[in-house]
């Protein structure tokens, strides 16, 4: 890419708030360098006018571009092989009716990790910042899961369920992506900034807001729409009734892509949105990083059954199964009992004993059948 087409790119990625379907338009039909041309004339229709005339003599191009080059990013455009062309084009259709509901212009990004590999295999783990230790548990044992399984960890980098998502995929050395409110070079919160800087350093850290531009209550409500679409699935771990992540689940809805659930507690109000969406047939319960997979990965990548508790009567046949339950808890008795309270004859009772006595469920002891009990082992002291 030329430096001048960059400066435009650059230019045009803060002259409106995006994402800014007017521009975008522009940009398609006469190309960035021209685009910026007229942007700075004034020589646009009145629609975009009124996006962009607040900002349109403001061109920090150079300096945006310079921050950028000594963090070893790197300007995403929809002209490079990096764009998540697929993921994106799901900005289509009804979405494009809801505010917010267009692709962005450009992405500014810093980190090892191309974009469009790490989004064509990505799971979101999103949830409150108010986690509970449940909360945070189930974020790093799904994060875990996933990386284990080749599966890119997209979220917010924020407190809570996005951090401890974060920080798991980072300690198993799996790939994860935070996409951040604001400039790549100062992201919120401050508290994470060895987070982020690990992020930088090993994975992607990605946002649509050039560098310096601080985060804002609205501008939170519109990246939630991008780790939506850069994810195959988007798993919300705990959330209030009225939260960023409940934003995040509803972008995930709009854009077609599948939407999963973590339980929790019916008294804990961190589930409160959880079980919102649980109440929704289109939401999946999870509790396993299988399970997860199995949306978003290939076909065949199918969870295990979940091993059941074993007991040592799970193999007995039914005649075996009655004259057992027909033992007493204490003590025992004798063939003849154990005949009337299990309803058989005496001489059906003799086989299934032999066969219990065998698995060593039962004894034959003074002249009485009774259960063998089988000792707690202790912990050692």
């Amino acid at each position: 890419m030329s430096d001048e087409l960059r400066r435009a790119w650059a230019y045009l990625s803060r002259v409106a708030e995006p994402p800014c379907p007017q521009l975008r338009v522009l940009v398609d039909q006469v190309g960035p360098i021209e685009a910026a041309d007229r942007v700075k004339a004034g020589n646009v229709d009145s629609t975009l006018m009124e996006r962009i005339d607040a900002r349109r003599e403001l061109d920090c191009a150079v300096k945006d571009l310079e921050i950028l080059d000594r963090m070893d990013g790197r300007l995403i455009t929809p002209l490079d092989d990096e764009w998540p062309l697929l993921q994106l084009q799901s900005f289509r259709g009804d979405v494009t009716k809801r505010p917010n509901g267009h692709p962005p212009l450009v992405l500014w990004a810093s980190g090892p990790v191309r974009l469009d590999e790490a989004a064509g295999r990505a799971a979101a783990i999103v949830g409150t910042r108010a986690a509970t230790v449940y909360g945070e548990h189930v974020a790093a044992e799904l994060a875990a899961g996933l990386t284990e399984r080749d599966v890119a960890v997209v979220s917010g980098g924020a407190y809570g369920i996005d951090g401890a998502a974060h920080r798991a995929a980072l300690a198993c050395e799996g790939t994860t992506v935070a996409i951040v409110a604001g400039g790549i070079d100062n992201p919120y919160p401050a508290g994470h900034s060895a987070l982020f800087h690990r992020i930088r350093q090993d994975c992607l850290l990605v946002s649509e807001y050039p560098p310096g531009e601080p985060p804002g209550r609205l501008r939170f409500l519109t990246r939630n729409r991008l780790v939506a679409a850069l994810s195959g699935v988007t798993v919300v771990v705990e959330a209030g009734l009225r939260s960023g992540a409940a934003n995040t689940a509803g972008w995930a809805r709009e854009l077609g892509r599948p939407l999963c659930a973590v339980p929790g507690p019916v008294t804990s109000a961190a589930s409160a949105g959880c079980h919102v969406l649980l109440r929704d047939r289109e939401t999946h319960l999870v509790g396993r990083a299988e399970e997860v997979v199995e949306l978003v990965g290939r076909i065949g990548e199918l969870a295990t059954d979940e091993p059941h508790p074993a007991t040592p009567l799970d193999g007995l046949e039914p005649v075996e199964k009655q004259v057992y339950d027909a033992l007493p808890a204490r003590g025992g008795h004798t063939v003849d009992e154990i005949a009337v309270l299990a309803a058989l004859p005496p001489h059906q009772v003799l086989g299934p004993l032999t066969m219990l006595e065998l698995n060593g469920l039962v004894e034959n002891a003074d002249g009485g059948w009774r259960i063998v009990r089988r000792r707690r082992s202790r912990a050692p002291g």
